[in-house]
């Protein structure tokens, strides 16, 4: 059998056309997940606001999770007493070190710290910062009542849903979120 010049042209352009369109596929960019921030060193420094030695309350976990136990170092604060917090993450991994604290201040609408109370510590922790709307808790103030002990907890929320009953006072409960960092610090006020 044979093709005609016109239908051999016509089959060659069908089938160049076939191999032309399905070449030329829609290509949506990837959606790449918004990975969680590593952080090794997480040191949360308060300074009394009437003068005196700042305390640094601090977890150490230079390996990343699992390996070696990481150090965490409570503190001492003065009964009655405002203090200025003041929170810095560090992924110290890397080298040079990188500033999870800027990453968050830069992402500040979709991060919010909460803090938590137990064992009858006698402290409240209020937020300094916010995002333009809603609390971050990068700065805050911390306000001791009398001598007692106790853990502060820090929560790290990566998206939590700000808007969410209780969350702007800094209640956990419906937040929602990825947990970034959680971390109990052993408290005394004296």
């Amino acid at each position: 059998m044979i093709l005609s010049k016109n239908v051999f042209s016509f089959l060659i352009l069908f089938f160049s056309s076939l191999v032309l369109f399905s070449s030329c596929k829609d290509d949506e960019d990837p959606v790449i997940p918004n990975e969680e921030e590593l952080i090794t060193t997480f040191t949360y420094t308060l300074t009394p606001e009437n003068g005196g030695n700042a305390v640094v309350l601090s977890f150490k976990d230079l390996d990343g999770e699992g390996g070696t136990a990481p150090t965490i170092t409570g503190g001492t604060l003065a009964a009655n007493t405002v203090y200025n917090g003041s929170i810095d993450l560090l992924n110290e991994i890397e080298s040079p070190a990188e500033s999870i604290t800027a990453e968050i201040e830069e992402e500040n609408d979709e991060h919010q710290f909460f803090f938590a109370t137990t064992g009858g510590l006698n402290a409240t922790v209020a937020y300094a910062d916010t995002d333009g709307t809603n609390p971050v808790g990068l700065k805050t103030k911390v306000t001791t009542g009398e001598v007692s002990q106790g853990k502060l907890r820090i929560t790290l929320r990566h998206e939590p849903t700000k808007t969410a009953s209780g969350v702007s006072d800094g209640d956990i409960t419906n937040a929602g979120g990825e947990t970034d960092i959680e971390v109990e610090f052993d408290v005394t006020v004296e």
